[in-house]
């Protein structure tokens, strides 16, 4: 969230250092990701050189028909003469105007400048020039009761800090300038403001319509109509928070319900009531097949466990999410339906992931938002919108179930300072508590509405005294009586295989567990997913490296090779699926640089690889093969631009194949008898099987090895040509070359009735 100092200082008053409140922020709250500086440069009485002024006369320039001359009174007694190139004003107008050597917040330093022959002693402002908007179609025309030559700065926010805070998932609390100033207030000690918004005076009795048919899913729904509205833009003191706070301006209504969503934390909606069937609201569940407009203009097919803001006719909202097209605020907008709701988390949550629909409201509201902050937000609406649109508040209701009650914790001051490791005098802690808004009794705790989700019980209470004694715990180390234990036989194989391929040139990387689909159609979807894009349990680590692979490749990175250890979860025979540790990686390069991979693990591990033919859906579909543990080969084309290759191995099977510990073996001191031998098979053979046809055909053969294949006319259609080099050597003697001829004779015969392999060469 993005908040504006001045906008925090109006709630809470603090001399404090910004530097110095955001490093307690983000210590003792939310943690503050920066600070901000937007607006006109504060340095060398830059400031002083913007006013604001009041047009003397203005007429068209006699050299330009597009330019304005002007003679503006900035309180100097003389009027400057100024050109202007807008024409939405005219004599009588107060405008902001920048004096020649101001520097602007783009750095362009104004002179004084002769345009179309006509001296220009200053510059009249459009918002945009001072970063307080975006709007250039006109100058500011600002309020007629300002005196000219007052310093802009004083009228208007030139200069703003902004905290950038991000605040946890269970503090919605944070999520408003207001719970930000209480956190302020609370962590200095100094007096906080009451919440904004007081109700003016209703200038009607008229009846609202609201129905509530569903009181799980909507605790509560303030309603408010307005009559006689006048639909213009926001003043530039409205436009320029909702621009610091990250959002576009809009209209003054629909700006105000924004405001009150940033100040409060409560997020409120406005309907157009002419365009309300029977002028009627229903908070139901979505009916079976019913579609909804949203304001973004796509139209969205509805659940029925989806909860919708109704007419009399159809749903015209999301509820907490988005409004409809159809009762959107217009130009013609005279009356004005005002939504101040509470709506249950989770439903909307799920509402919000399905429709892949993320709001500010909807983010405030999944986090859980105090079901008695409504009548404040309708509050301070209702002023505003009475304010700027000049509107009659015309009627009002508030319609709600059983509220939840504050929750009530039984509490042990001697119970924080154990858990802290610190003692805090029970009279402090009961003052910390109560600058939170807590009420502290002697050993009970009654929990501001505000905190009701996540202070529940003892030890959340301990955590509010804990963040404000932070600074005070030493810094210690756990003392160490005795060291015992060693890595496991799987811990030390995990270790090997990760300094195998780190020394291999592989970078090891993290990615999620989580998944928006799998390759395997039957993967568990979770019930409640994070999100839509973390929504299926992998059971591969592949598609997750292969994009890990194409984020890094479209970056410009280059000799790219990623390897990943962690789980998977594929189905197994009860509900719950298995976790297997798999190890994957991703590189560039043709399938002989993932393959060697492969086999440097094996070897590192003295177990021996067996490559049989295989298919994968992301592997190349003639250059994959499988091993006992895993697959391997060249990545399918498609999937990245250029020559890849991967591979994903189990970790048990691998594991269980490990020679661990190695077993000595007497050196063998005859010498070996080589030779190389050729065999035309068929095209179905693979070499992986001769070699361990031929290893199984004597003792005496030592070593088996693939050289080549070859194809060609020689050899004949549907056939090829293997070539093996052969080892033949013997622990008691030195073999002949009769020894050596008999042994070449037992793997022809061996691989020729298996395989009908005939010999070459």
């Amino acid at each position: 969230m993005r908040v504006s100092v001045s906008w925090l200082r109006e709630y809470v008053a603090f001399d404090a250092p910004l530097d110095a409140v955001a490093e307690r922020l983000s210590v003792s709250s939310a943690e503050v990701e920066g600070i901000e500086r937007r607006g006109v440069a504060d340095v060398d009485g830059n400031l002083g050189l913007f006013r604001v002024g009041r047009v003397v006369d203005a007429g068209k320039h006699p050299n330009a028909d597009r330019l304005q001359l002007c003679r503006v009174d900035v309180g100097e007694g003389e009027p400057r003469q100024i050109v202007c190139g807008a024409w939405n004003f005219g004599p009588g107008a107060t405008v902001a105007v920048a004096l020649p050597g101001a520097v602007l917040p783009n750095g362009m330093k104004l002179e004084q400048a002769k345009l179309r022959g006509v001296v220009s002693d200053g510059m009249i402002l459009a918002e945009d020039e001072v970063a307080l908007g975006t709007d250039h179609s006109g100058i500011m025309v600002l309020p007629d009761e300002w005196e000219p030559g007052t310093l802009l700065a004083d009228a208007l926010p030139l200069v703003e800090d902004i905290l950038l805070v991000e605040a946890t998932g269970n503090r919605p609390d944070l999520l408003s300038v207001y719970g930000i100033a209480r956190e302020v207030a609370a962590l200095f000690d100094l007096s906080l403001a009451p919440p904004p918004g007081r109700d003016p005076e209703r200038a009607g009795d008229e009846p609202v319509d609201i129905r509530i048919e569903d009181f799980e899913g909507c605790p509560r729904y303030v309603g408010r109509l307005f009559r006689d509205v006048r639909i213009e833009p926001s003043p530039t003191w409205l436009k320029t928070r909702l621009l610091d706070a990250g959002m576009r301006p809009i209209s003054n209504v629909v700006d105000v319900t924004n405001y009150v969503m940033l100040a409060l934390g409560n997020p409120l909606h406005a309907f157009d009531h002419a365009k309300l069937a029977g002028g009627r609201i229903v908070v139901r569940r979505a009916r079976p097949a019913e579609e909804l407009r949203t304001l973004d203009g796509v139209d969205r097919k509805l659940e029925p466990d989806d909860l919708v803001i109704a007419d009399a006719e159809r749903a015209i909202a999301l509820a907490g999410i988005m409004g409809g097209e159809e009762t959107e605020i217009g130009e013609g907008t005279a009356d004005v339906l005002l939504e101040a709701a509470n709506f249950e988390p989770y439903g909307l949550f799920r509402t919000s992931e399905r429709l892949r629909l993320r709001t500010e409201g909807s983010n405030r509201w999944e986090k859980g938002v105090d079901p008695y902050l409504a009548p404040q937000a309708a509050a301070l609406a209702t002023e505003l919108i009475v304010e700027l649109t000049g509107a009659r508040w015309a009627g009002d209701v508030d319609v709600h179930g059983d509220l939840p009650e504050r929750p009530i914790v039984h509490y042990r001051p001697e119970r924080a300072d154990a858990l802290i490791g610190i003692e805090t005098a029970p009279d402090e802690q009961r003052a910390i508590l109560e600058r939170l808004g807590f009420e502290a009794g002697s050993d009970e705790v009654v929990v501001p509405t505000w905190r009701a989700r996540d202070v529940t019980r003892e030890v959340d209470v301990i955590e509010e005294i804990a963040r404000f004694r932070l600074g005070d715990v030493p810094f210690t180390l756990p003392s160490r009586r005795a060291m015992f234990g060693r890595l496991s036989r799987e811990q030390r194989l995990r270790r090997r295989v990760e300094d195998v391929l780190v020394g291999l040139g592989l970078s090891e990387t993290y990615t999620p567990s989580l998944r928006l689909d799998d390759l395997d159609p039957e993967a568990l979807r979770l019930p409640e997913p994070i999100s839509v894009e973390l929504a299926v349990l992998r059971t591969s680590l592949l598609p997750s490296l292969v994009e890990a692979a194409r984020r890094n490749a479209e970056v410009g990175n280059e000799r790219i090779a990623l390897f990943e250890i962690a789980r998977v979860y594929p189905l197994g025979d009860g509900p719950l699926p298995r976790e297997e540790l798999h190890v994957g990686a991703v590189l560039e390069g043709p399938y002989a640089r993932a393959k060697g991979a492969v086999e440097a693990l094996y070897a590192a591990l003295h177990a021996e690889p067996r490559f049989e033919r295989a298919e994968h859906p992301l592997l190349h579909p003639v250059r994959a093969a499988r091993v006992d543990a895993g697959i391997v080969g060249e990545l399918h084309p498609e999937l990245l631009e250029g020559t890849w290759s991967g591979f994903e191995l189990d970790l048990r099977p691998l594991f269980a194949a490990a020679q661990e510990p190695v077993r000595y073996e007497d050196v063998i001191t005859y010498p070996a008898v080589r030779q190389d031998l050729a065999f035309v098979v068929d095209e179905t053979v693979t070499a992986g099987e001769l070699v361990e046809a031929a290893r199984e055909a004597a003792p005496e053969v030592r070593e088996v090895r693939f050289v080549s294949e070859y194809r060609g006319q020689q050899i004949g259609p549907g056939k090829k040509s293997v070539a093996l080099a052969v080892s033949f050597q013997s622990p008691a003697r030195t073999l002949s070359n009769a020894d050596a001829a008999e042994l070449r004779g037992r793997i022809v015969r061996a691989l020729a009735g298996l395989f009908g392999a005939e010999l070459r060469a």
